[in-house]
């Protein structure tokens, strides 16, 4: 039942957010009550909108005299919320919107789970206050999944009500920090308190924009009620805020949301695990895979960047190897950054943020990353590109596991720690028939807390895929994970493993953002 209901969710909010292509701004979007029926208005639009918007170079459109680049990008999208019909709501109401989630997850924790660390009262509030801070057992999952999402919710509580990214982070932090000391009877946590709030706003970020991609308040009817229920669903907080504010049900005559072009890639499979951890190439276990890769912003788009206009958020869900269906999650996105063009290359160079949840048969790690990007396109010919992409930065926290990784693990099994990571990928598309690609992840982690000593911990990703028909592709990838250990007191432990994943891939690409940037 988990498979079915995710893969449905993902279907339906995946054709609302591909079906952006057809409602982005420009001053020809608008829609004029007294010339007669809306919708028809719309369909005589759509036409010369498409053209205008078209990514024909799959770098950058060609600036138009039709659109305002004051206001909207190349491709008639709005840069910001349109404040007129967004506006910002007042720090005490956002407070006490943010509060209001944080309470009544609390009383869902302890009145419907009964959960044993909800019974506070003044005795743990004061216990909590006297002896101060430390670092908590809880599960891999409850940590770099649980915690982040619930970081996202306060921070969807203050992007929601008109607030930037670093603002509405600040308002994540200090829902952490009141969670920390007054829902818990547990001492607070020094990685709650940085990985809450931090990937918090990640993820938050991320729902907030895809959301947004969702959401048209010129329509009415049957879409309108499908937009507003698939926006919820993504963006939980914004969809009650939406509520109180009076969006869910007004009408305009023009788009008021920012918007950036959006491809989708939707793969089914099968994942084969190889059964030896020191051997590659091994027979073992085979399952049903699913991923969903979201790409976000036209990275090489010359323009003004700001948190978040270009991310890529990727899941992975496998079924069938014991009780974890969620294998990773990873992504990273622009906090500022600038456009070169340099003869045939175009190139965005920038600071980003990443989030990293590895959590399969291997091994376990959560990461969070901030440092610096580079991406670059060399086009080859009028239909093959290759693309390239390289970070570095620090790793402030993360979770890496010990060399015994249990299936049921409820407490913590890991280390925390930190340290710095490279990552690199290429690709190179020949035409629509063909893309090679290759990624390749390292990660050094000292332990902070836990087992002492140094990870390394290395993932290089070859994959092929080939078009079949249209937007369904058919393709391979092998994953080799290795990982070192050198922990004091103990023996050095190196470990490698291979995956294998076959799948089918449904790639819905924007007609504003041709190419896929791997």
């Amino acid at each position: 039942m988990k498979a079915i209901f995710l893969i449905t969710i993902l279907l339906i909010a995946s054709s609302f957010l591909n079906a952006q292509v057809k409602h982005v701004p420009a001053k020809s979007d608008q829609i004029f009550p007294a010339k007669g029926n809306r919708d028809k208005q719309q369909e005589k639009i759509k036409p010369g909108r498409e053209v205008l918007r078209s990514d024909k170079s799959g770098s950058e459109n060609e600036k138009s005299a039709r659109i305002d680049t004051t206001l909207q990008n190349r491709y008639g999208n709005l840069l910001d919320d349109d404040p007129e019909y967004n506006k910002k709501y007042s720090v005490v109401r956002t407070a006490m919107g943010a509060s209001a989630g944080l309470l009544t997850t609390w009383l869902f924790d302890r009145y419907a789970l009964k959960a044993d660390y909800a019974k506070v009262g003044f005795d743990t509030w004061g216990h909590n206050l006297k002896y101060g801070w430390e670092w908590d057992n809880d599960g891999f999952g409850i940590n770099f999944v649980g915690h982040p999402y619930s970081g996202a919710l306060s921070y969807s509580a203050a992007r929601s009500n008109g607030y930037n990214y670093f603002a509405s982070l600040g308002f994540a932090a200090g829902g952490s920090l009141m969670w920390e000391y007054f829902a818990e009877n547990t001492r607070p946590s020094y990685n709650d308190i940085v990985n809450t709030p931090i990937s918090g706003a990640f993820l938050g970020e991320v729902l907030h924009r895809l959301s947004s991609n969702v959401l048209d308040d010129r329509t009415r009817g049957r879409e309108r009620v499908f937009r507003e229920i698939a926006a919820g669903i993504i963006d939980p907080m914004r969809g009650i805020n939406r509520l109180f504010q009076g969006k869910t049900f007004r009408i305009t005559d023009k788009e008021v949301y920012e918007k950036e072009p959006l491809n989708i890639s939707l793969y089914a499979g099968l994942h084969s695990i190889s059964k030896d951890k020191s051997s590659p190439f091994e027979k073992g276990t085979n399952n049903v895979m699913f991923n969903a890769q979201f790409d976000y912003g036209n990275p090489f788009e010359i323009r003004k960047r700001k948190p978040f206009d270009f991310f890529r958020l990727r899941t992975d869900f496998n079924f069938g190897v014991g009780k974890k269906f969620l294998d990773n999650v990873t992504g990273y996105g622009i906090l500022f950054g600038k456009n070169l063009q340099v003869g045939k290359v175009a190139i965005l160079a920038g600071a980003f943020q990443s989030y990293d949840y590895w959590d399969n048969s291997t091994f376990v790690l959560g990461t969070i990353g901030l440092g610096g990007g580079i991406f670059s396109k060399m086009q080859l010919s009028t239909k093959s590109n290759l693309y390239t992409n390289l970070h570095l930065g620090i790793i402030p926290l993360a979770g890496n596991s010990t060399d015994i990784i249990t299936d049921t693990a409820t407490v913590r099994n890991y280390n925390f720690g930190g340290g710095i990571q490279g990552k690199f990928a290429t690709a190179l598309n020949l035409g629509k028939y063909l893309e090679v690609s290759l990624i390749y992840y390292n990660y050094l982690i000292h332990t902070y807390y836990g087992a002492p000593g140094t990870n390394f911990i290395q993932i290089f990703k070859p994959r092929v895929t080939v078009q079949l028909y249209h937007a369904l592709r058919i393709g391979f990838e092998n994953y080799i994970y290795t990982n070192d250990q050198y922990l004091s007191g103990y023996p050095a432990l190196h470990r490698l493993q291979t995956e294998q994943k076959i799948f089918f891939l449904l790639y819905f690409e924007d007609h504003q953002r041709k190419g896929r940037y791997n």
